[in-house]
């Protein structure tokens, strides 16, 4: 009797024992030591935001924002957008009234359209970049004229990733712009439940230099 409850001791006991070594394992995978967080540029964001948003939103789009669209809210490629419908005056500036429609970008009945989700959403002062327009008549009449537009895809051999043409500040959430009811027809992708889209897509580089120069002899 002693010696069989001294065997099944043991074989708890070495049960438990690759039960802990397992549960360390994992640990190990998820959480390596010497890695900073959020070292792969925003991909666990770009990973929780699409588990967030429910599928009807992932999938499908009207078609109704184009780059030609896109581009008319700004003044230059790259700038806030201004905001295209009224403000209600209840909103004063609560973020949660914007984020209420632009946080998944749902269907919006009054506009006939669906809202653009917001890239940065941890971003509180919504109004602090975007306003609405009041007149179509400028203050003062100027030759302002607009830088052009990056241009899409361009990439280094025929089917492989394109490259970003925009810088990233800001617009950390791809997702937000390239997936959805609310993309932009022209750039919408099919794949965006890949969680890091910069391990395929990175930020396109200048290859010349910005300025000729000439190296100054000895």
């Amino acid at each position: 009797m002693k010696k069989t409850d001294t065997l099944m001791g043991r074989l708890g006991l070495g049960i438990a024992s690759l039960c802990l070594a397992g549960a360390m394992t994992a640990g190990f995978a998820v959480a390596a030591p010497g890695i900073p967080h959020d070292f792969d540029s925003k991909g666990e964001k770009i990973f929780n935001r699409y588990n967030e948003t429910p599928l009807p939103a992932m999938t499908g789009t009207d078609g109704k924002r184009t780059l030609n669209t896109f581009y008319e809210l700004r003044q230059y490629p790259g700038s806030p957008p201004r905001i295209p419908h009224k403000i209600p005056t209840s909103f004063s500036g609560e973020i949660f009234e914007c984020i209420s429609c632009h946080g998944r970008g749902g269907y919006v009945a009054e506009l006939d359209a669906y809202a653009p989700v917001t890239p940065h959403p941890e971003n509180e002062a919504c109004f602090q970049c975007h306003v609405p327009r009041l007149t179509e008549k400028l203050f003062v009449e100027n030759d302002w004229q607009s830088i052009e537009p990056p241009v899409i895809g361009r990439p280094q051999l025929g089917g492989s990733p394109p490259p970003i043409p925009h810088s990233l500040q800001l617009r950390e959430d791809c997702i937000a712009c390239h997936t959805g009811n609310g993309a932009v027809a022209e750039i919408r992708v099919e794949h965006g439940s890949r969680g890091n889209c910069r391990q395929c897509h990175v930020p396109m580089v200048a290859t010349k230099p910005v300025k000729e120069f000439t190296r100054p002899s000895k």
